[in-house]
């Protein structure tokens, strides 16, 4: 079982950027997967960005590719999002969440989630 525990979140203005870490604990394996998922009001969970713990391979939403960063720290467990470029409509709780096995884009294939953190891009 692992814990994920996100932070980072808070208000920037639209265009303005945010790092978004997700500390992992627990079991941690290579062959994991820790995927970035946002939830916006009224609005379906939806896929942000993902990467595995043993491989640099990282993979992202066509909305977010050029903007956003996704990265790891083996030794720290961590996984990081940088998100550049912000706009109003990205504005969601974002989670992070870790699967095993094979790449998914599907919240419904995440076993253990972390609490979410709150990102509002406004001016």
């Amino acid at each position: 079982q692992q814990q994920l525990v996100e932070s980072g979140g808070g208000l920037v203005q639209p265009g303005g950027s945010l790092r978004l870490s997700c500390a992992a604990s627990g079991r941690t394996f290579s062959n994991y997967y820790i995927t970035w998922f946002r939830h916006a009001p009224g609005k379906e969970r939806e896929f942000v960005a993902g990467i595995m713990w043993s491989t640099p391979y990282t993979y992202y939403a066509d909305s977010v590719k050029g903007r956003f960063t996704i990265s790891r720290d083996n030794a720290k467990n961590t996984v990081y999002l940088q998100m550049n470029s912000l706009k109003p409509e990205e504005t969601a709780v974002y989670y992070c969440a870790t699967r095993l096995g094979t790449r998914s884009y599907s919240s419904a294939d995440y076993a253990y989630w972390g609490q979410g953190t709150q990102v509002t891009v406004s001016s």
